[in-house]
């Protein structure tokens, strides 16, 4: 696999396969609903976070003659290093044969999609293990005391309605704006479809079972995502991306995203990347190659707008 790319390398980035890397979207990963993308001009800097006073109402109003109020948004904190997933997709000339008698295939973009399938697999690893890190948070900011009938995997003991508002309410009242993103794992959404609960509260809608569209009316955010990603561990066993967890988080729906914003989190990405280098041939393998590189690293902007519960189900 190739490593960073170097400045003669960037010389020879194809534009089209590059827009399709940029364009590419894998419908079941959800991590960029917390950590949308931003753009950054290094590959090294300092994380912009935000603490209380970015979601605080100013008295802005002067006198004639008096000065004006400042404020600093956002300071610089920890330090971020972007990280660099390569990976190469490969077409062989036999299929690349083949596929030439069949009009409307292309096999270069669906190496390209294949290869950006796998590194954006990583990128959500990466942004579900710093959303699902209970020291990421402090006490006021994650529930992980859930146990027993109290976890939302018993139907009739267990309240997520309530244990959603308070984390609601720990967000409100620490930054003075609702979260609108709720992150659940598979799991959880399997144990909030049955749960007597929801079930009951969403009997008038004529609706059975509750959508995700559903859950986010009931719980009064704007969207709830499930998180289906998968990938296989070290013995070869599928382990959910998003485990057990739900996340809530104000992730400012509907708004652009920039770093100088206060959110949850970003997830800060080289200008100009995914990009997708020149293809070139391999005469030992006698297959085309499509190296596509991406340098992205997921950031928390302000832990002080999420709220973890962490496991929610058994």
């Amino acid at each position: 696999m190739p490593g960073q790319m170097t400045p003669g390398a960037a010389r020879v980035i194809d534009p089209v396969l590059s827009t399709v890397a940029q364009g590419y979207r894998n419908a079941a990963l959800v991590g960029m609903a917390l950590f949308p993308a931003v753009p950054v001009q290094q590959r090294g800097g300092k994380i912009i976070q935000f603490g209380k006073e970015a979601f605080e109402l100013y008295n802005t109003a002067r006198a004639p003659g008096a000065a004006t109020k400042r404020m600093q948004y956002g300071y610089a904190g920890v330090g971020f290093s972007l990280v660099d997933y390569s990976i190469e997709g490969q077409v062989p000339v036999e299929l690349e044969q083949e596929a030439d008698a069949v009009p409307g295939i292309d096999l270069g973009s669906g190496a390209v999609a294949n290869a950006q399938d796998i590194n954006a697999l990583q990128l959500e690893v990466a942004q579900a293990n710093l959303a699902t890190t209970a020291g990421n948070y402090d006490g006021a900011h994650k529930n992980t005391a859930l146990a027993s009938t109290t976890l939302w995997s018993d139907p009739t003991g267990s309240d997520p309605i309530t244990n959603i508002e308070t984390g609601k309410e720990a967000i409100r009242a620490t930054i003075g704006m609702r979260p609108d993103t709720l992150i659940i794992g598979p799991k959880v959404m399997a144990a909030l479809r049955v749960h007597s609960k929801i079930i009951d509260r969403i009997k008038y809608t004529g609706r059975d079972i509750p959508t995700e569209e559903l859950l986010a009316s009931l719980f009064g955010v704007k969207r709830v995502l499930s998180g289906e990603a998968v990938y296989a561990d070290a013995s070869g066993s599928f382990v959910d991306v998003w485990g057990k967890n739900a996340v809530l988080a104000y992730t400012g729906v509907g708004t652009a995203a920039d770093r100088g914003r206060p959110s949850y989190g970003y997830t800060y990405r080289l200008r100009g990347y995914p990009v997708v280098e020149s293809p070139y041939f391999e005469r030992n393998t006698k297959s085309w190659y499509y190296p596509t590189t991406d340098s992205v690293q997921p950031v928390l902007a302000s832990a002080l707008a999420g709220y973890l519960i962490s496991p929610a189900v058994a």
